[in-house]
């Protein structure tokens, strides 16, 4: 059976990256494909409760780290896997990539560590496309502003979303063959055309 593609949508809070979920899903069910559109942390009935756990409460940065491996643990088995197996695009608000940005870059935990969870975790399972969304720190941080009661990481200070913006674009330079990056700081009919030339191309 044909195997389907698994596309992540990666950014910093503030980055605009979730406006585009509605459209991209659209885009996809237009030419025929059937589309599962899910969210890290979260995606399953034990991910959302590790979700409010994970953006709300205070932890050690390696407890933050093993609980999101938890929660995507069951994600890939319950949703992600699946839906693959049966030809289904897989449209993941986050996935790996950004627990190396936030836990690594921002919160200084040792990406051997990391890397270990996730080769026990995903086994070779990596997305066919990763589109980040990049932004200047100051944009990210009056978008953030404005919006509804911010979570935890949403609160932090300028620090530390340069290094997780620094992060972020060393995982793209890393890994070029499945990144795609958008400057997400131009109109938002700018942006929504760049995402579609880039899922269309794949």
């Amino acid at each position: 059976m044909y195997r389907g593609k698994f596309i992540t949508l990666e950014g910093m809070d503030g980055a605009g990256k979730s406006t585009h979920i509605p459209n991209i899903v659209r885009l996809l069910e237009s030419r025929g494909l059937e589309v599962v559109s899910t969210r890290e942390p979260g995606g399953t009935a034990l991910g959302e409760q590790l979700r409010s756990l994970l953006l709300y409460d205070s932890m050690h940065p390696e407890t933050e780290t093993m609980l999101m491996f938890a929660a995507r643990r069951e994600h890939i088995a319950q949703v992600i896997l699946p839906a693959l197996e049966r030809g289904a695009y897989v449209l993941s608000d986050r996935f790996t990539d950004a627990t190396f940005a936030y836990q690594c870059g921002a919160k200084g935990v040792a990406k051997e560590k990391v890397q270990a969870l996730e080769m026990w975790v995903q086994g070779d399972l990596q997305p066919d496309l990763t589109i980040l969304f990049d932004v200047p720190v100051a944009v990210s941080m009056q978008r953030l502003s404005t919006a509804r009661a911010p979570d935890k990481f949403e609160q932090e200070g300028a620090e530390f979303f340069e290094k997780l913006r620094v992060a972020y674009l060393e995982r793209a330079q890393l890994y070029p063959h499945r990144f795609r990056i958008v400057n997400a700081d131009q109109p938002l009919e700018k942006v929504k055309f760049l995402v579609e030339e880039i899922i269309l191309s794949l």
